[in-house]
């Protein structure tokens, strides 16, 4: 029995001891987890603060960099600053030299009034010469003839592009005939009588004058054996053309003109040259007066301008002008084509006022025309008409005659 006991004992004890080891490992093994994860906690805040650091100087970094950026520029204004005070200090010192040299060359009161004195005089001198001039161009002839109306049609030819110009020298003794095809050539047919161009084999043949530049527009004329046109590519210059050589004479730039179309109806055409009792007129159209058409009489000879006039007469809806003894007559029409009508016109001997006048209309015939031209001499208008070659034979009468009606 007690030999059991004594065998008994130790296993307890050893079971006992084994117990409590059993239970001292679970408790460390707990400890070194909770350690562990304590540790990792703060490696990772550890990282978070480092990057936080490194974040920081690189701003600061930056910060200094632009800083000192900064300070460089504010450097290189400073300089620029000096030198433009230093600049604009020796400009106020040459200013008040100036000045003081002013000051002892101003003339006194009376040279002023002196030259003032003078300076209206040279202007009532040149106000005087305009005049002059301008009644030289209206007693140049006895010139009291105005338009009455439009008497007849006569279609002479087709020949030609839709757009073009012809007409007679009106120099007396001339009876030459002209035909310029299209809005920008060089090749003028001339033939020796009205007779000759309505041939349809002419004897003698018609002669092809190749001139030195092209032409724009319909607006030209020829006067005592020179043709006058409008240069193509150029705004308002005129050239002067011998017809017996080809070859250009004179030229000469009209200010102020070539800006826009004489007549919307004829959008090709900025300078309208015309003939009449009195010598040569360009017919142009001024934006500075709202589109309205300005006449300008021209030397024949030196192509110098003798004078201009403004008128009131409208470049919209007009196809088209002439001038009959210094009185300007403006056509107008349709863009789709009418009924051609003078609605307007100017006389600069101011005794024939456009309110005043009817409404003068062409013989009845629906269409429209590219250029018309007058001939003193003849008594007709030389127009175009979609190709057509045709003469309106007009009525005149004299001024005093028309104002007394």
């Amino acid at each position: 029995m007690s030999g059991r006991l004594v065998l008994v004992l130790p296993l307890c004890l050893y079971l006992t001891v084994g117990s409590v080891q059993s239970q001292g490992s679970s408790q460390d093994a707990f400890i070194i987890q909770y350690l562990e994860r304590r540790m990792s906690q703060m490696e990772e805040r550890l990282n978070q603060c480092e990057q936080k650091t490194v974040s920081v100087t690189q701003k600061t970094y930056d910060l200094s960099s632009e800083v000192r950026r900064y300070l460089s520029t504010l450097s290189v204004l400073r300089s620029e600053v000096r030198s433009q005070v230093d600049s604009v200090s020796v400009r106020v010192d040459r200013v008040e030299r100036e000045l003081e040299y002013l000051e002892n060359k101003i003339p006194a009161q009376t040279d002023i009034e002196i030259e003032e004195a003078l300076l209206e005089q040279q202007i009532k001198a040149v106000e005087h010469d305009q005049q002059q001039k301008k009644a030289k161009i209206r007693v140049e002839n006895d010139c009291r003839t105005a338009l009455s109306q439009i008497k007849s049609l006569k279609i002479v030819k087709k020949a030609g592009d839709t757009y073009g110009s012809w007409f007679k020298d009106p120099t007396e003794g001339s009876a030459k005939v002209y035909l310029l095809s299209g809005i920008h050539n060089n090749t003028l047919m001339e033939y020796v009588s009205l007779h000759s161009f309505t041939e349809s084999t002419t004897t003698p043949p018609v002669r092809e004058v190749q001139l030195p530049s092209h032409w724009q527009g319909t607006g030209q004329v020829v006067y005592n054996g020179f043709l006058y046109y409008h240069k193509a590519d150029t705004p308002n210059q005129i050239l002067k053309v011998d017809l017996l050589n080809g070859t250009m004479v004179d030229s000469t730039l009209l200010p102020g003109a070539g800006r826009l179309p004489v007549y919307s109806l004829n959008p090709n055409t900025y300078l309208d040259l015309a003939v009449d009792e009195l010598g040569l007129w360009v017919i142009h159209a001024d934006p500075e007066y709202g589109g309205n058409l300005v006449i300008t009489k021209l030397d024949k000879a030196s192509l110098a301008v003798e004078y201009t006039w403004d008128t009131r007469c409208r470049s919209r809806d007009a196809e088209g002008a002439f001038l009959i003894c210094g009185t300007l007559y403006v056509v107008y029409n349709t863009r789709y084509g009418g009924r051609s009508t003078i609605q307007c016109l100017y006389d600069i001997h101011d005794t024939i006022h456009s309110d005043e006048s009817p409404v003068m209309f062409f013989p009845k015939r629906y269409t429209s025309h590219s250029s018309i031209h007058y001939h003193p001499g003849d008594k007709q208008l030389y127009a175009w008409d979609d190709g057509y070659q045709t003469i309106y034979k007009v009525e005149t009468r004299r001024n005093d005659q028309v104002n007394a009606e």
